[in-house]
């Protein structure tokens, strides 16, 4: 299996949920997880909690 970024984790599981930008407020605003998706900005612990949690996943795979 290919090693995938969290970035590109975080895409695929948007994708295969029908999310938006808008749609991940637990873990910031658009502006926020528009810069995350661009790459601009790292994603913080908490943030990593709530989208393992969100999604059902380990944290482990936004690291």
């Amino acid at each position: 299996m290919p090693e995938t970024t969290g970035i590109q984790a975080l895409r695929f599981l948007m994708e295969q949920h029908g999310l938006k930008q808008s749609d991940l407020a637990e873990i910031g605003s658009q502006g926020v997880v528009s810069e995350i998706l661009a790459g601009k900005r790292e994603l913080n612990v908490g943030q990593v909690r709530a989208l393992g949690e969100r999604f059902g996943v380990s944290s482990a795979t936004f690291l």
